[in-house]
């Protein structure tokens, strides 16, 4: 049974990158989604990314995550942090507003305070998922990763 579960997580992580990268009959580099990264340790890590739209040139784009918030957090390498630890992140075209949310193992969740595109990890140990909804002139779009706060 895992690997038909397996399977069905790479079949839906192709489906969401086919929806996100453009495959929708425009002409190539004609509007590219942004690209999401938390950087830990200089290392960066590609976030998930999630609901999408945007609108240019008399073009609407809207794709809506078929997972949900669990399921695109384990399609992200889960990443293993010290409390208190700071992360960055960046993502592209450098939205006009954001929001960090967390989510604890209990599903509780709490806005995340940002200073200079960073945040901190809590002080207390256990996992946690953060979505970042972003907001440009012309669009939003979600990132989501997940952390093992040690």
């Amino acid at each position: 049974m895992k690997g038909k579960y397996e399977l069905n997580k790479i079949v839906l992580l192709i489906l969401v990158v086919f929806i996100l990268t453009g495959c929708n009959g425009l002409p190539n580099d004609t509007i590219k989604t942004p690209e999401g990264k938390v950087i830990v340790d200089g290392e960066p890590y590609k976030m998930i990314p999630g609901d999408y739209e945007w609108r240019e040139d008399n073009i609407d784009i809207s794709s809506k995550s078929i997972p949900n918030l669990n399921e695109m957090a384990e399609l992200f390498e889960t990443l293993e942090v010290d409390k208190g630890e700071k992360l960055k992140f960046e993502i592209d075209q450098k939205p006009s507003s954001f929001t960090v949310i967390k989510i604890d193992e209990d599903g509780q969740s709490d806005n995340v305070e940002v200073i200079e595109d960073e945040i901190t990890m809590p002080l207390e140990s256990g996992y946690y998922i953060y979505q970042i909804e972003t907001i440009w002139p012309n669009g939003k779009q979600k990132f989501v990763f997940d952390v093992n706060v040690n």
